[in-house]
């Protein structure tokens, strides 16, 4: 029988709420020891709220700022930061007990945002776009360029023109990399789109947004060489959780090619043991696709699976240090960096690894369209760029030098 969990709380208006929140805790994945660090810390903040004649119901963000303060005011050198006490602000906001978070009037008041937060709800809704990349690109894209050109009354939209887009192109475009310029533009064209659509500019600028000179049909996708690959995957120590997870995720990547956020995004519910097909999600256009299974893959998952926590979550891959949850398609990137780290490589993202199985399956002999067809590429010349290394198939289209060449 597994023993009772210390209670250290005593005393104070939170000693009520105490047991259930290192329950709280151990549920989210955090060890015995920090969950007794943390219930240490739930007295401290209890006692403190006592002394101070306040109750749980008046715990807000500038009181938790007020509680480190005052530890460190006295001197000691734990429990200091307002991020450290957010845990336990948490909880109790879960409970109902603290008030919620408030939420800006000001985001509301403002024209701008108001116009930005219709601007993402019409990528969400009607385009379709994954909210992460609405949030991370689309909109502050859109903020950047309306700022300073929109007025209180929204009549500075009405003047714009092409020598606008133009003037802000040429401030910001210099300041960027090649990536970095083109999600840049991408933004503003769907934002001029948009607010000609809806009558808030009376001509469409988009013609006045140009193209980002593609530099990526100029070099040769880059891939690893299987060696690299299989000392990655060794890198793994496959006795801990964490090592089982990262093999099981190096092998999606490797032998499937799918992308990180791809990776991120199954659950257990996307693997058809019986069939043995994977679902793989693409957030590009929130496309669904079944892959088969590799059996090398689904034995890693399930060696994986005997010590996956058990919490409620249905992703396949969690976190290992509390709280647990869901990883995210950084997560999966970081972890082929890590695995770089471990077996002495350079370090490389998780596409290297999308862009190895496509080689590897050229040089098996598949085709360009079975290769799209795993990769899940929704244009062909996508996939074309891969011809460029099978390079005795193109070996055999080179024309031979002409003989007496230039003196």
């Amino acid at each position: 029988m597994a023993s009772r969990l210390w209670v250290p709380v005593a005393s104070g208006p939170l000693a009520r709420y105490a047991a259930d929140y290192g329950s709280w805790l151990a549920a989210r994945g955090y060890s015995r020891w920090t969950v007794a660090h943390r219930l240490w810390q739930f007295e401290l903040l209890s006692r403190w709220l006592e002394r101070g004649g306040l109750s749980p119901g008046e715990l807000s963000l500038e009181l938790v700022e007020a509680f480190s303060a005052a530890r460190q005011t006295a001197g000691y050198s734990t429990w200091l930061s307002v991020r450290s006490t957010m845990l336990p602000l948490g909880y109790l906001r879960e409970l109902g007990v603290a008030p919620a978070a408030a939420t800006g009037s000001v985001v509301v008041d403002d024209p701008l945002e108001r116009l930005l937060a219709e601007f993402g709800r019409y990528l969400l809704v009607e385009r379709g776009l994954v909210e992460r990349t609405v949030c991370a690109r689309y909109v502050p894209a859109a903020r950047l360029f309306l700022s300073g050109r929109m007025s209180p009354d929204r009549s500075g939209l009405g003047r714009l023109s092409g020598a606008d887009v133009s003037l802000f192109l040429a401030a910001e475009c210099p300041k960027r990399s090649v990536s970095s310029a083109r999600y840049l533009l991408c933004g503003l064209r769907s934002l001029l789109r948009w607010l000609y659509l809806t009558g808030r500019i009376p001509n469409p600028l988009v013609w006045a947004v140009p193209a980002v000179a593609d530099l990526r049909d100029r070099s040769l996708p880059r891939g690893l060489e299987v060696a690299v690959v299989k000392r990655l995957v060794e890198s793994c120590d496959r006795r801990r959780t964490v090592g089982r997870r990262d093999y099981a995720v190096l092998l999606l990547l490797f032998r499937l090619g799918l992308r990180a956020g791809e990776v991120a995004a199954i659950t257990l519910d996307d693997i058809d043991w019986r069939t043995g097909e994977l679902l793989v999600r693409n957030g590009k256009g929130r496309r669904q696709e079944r892959l088969p299974l590799p059996a090398d893959v689904g034995e890693a998952i399930v060696s994986y699976l005997r010590r996956r926590p058990r919490t409620g979550e249905r992703a396949l891959f969690l976190r290992v240090v509390a709280p647990t949850g869901t990883i995210r398609g950084s997560a999966v990137s970081g972890i082929v960096r890590a695995a770089c780290k471990r077996a002495g490589v350079p370090s490389v993202g998780s596409h290297a690894l999308r862009h190895t199985a496509a080689i590897e399956m050229l040089r098996g002999g598949a085709t360009l369209v079975e290769i799209g067809e795993v990769l899940r590429h929704q244009e062909p010349r996508t996939t074309a760029r891969y011809a460029k290394v099978d390079r005795k198939t193109l070996r055999r289209l080179a024309r031979p030098w002409p003989e007496g060449g230039a003196a």
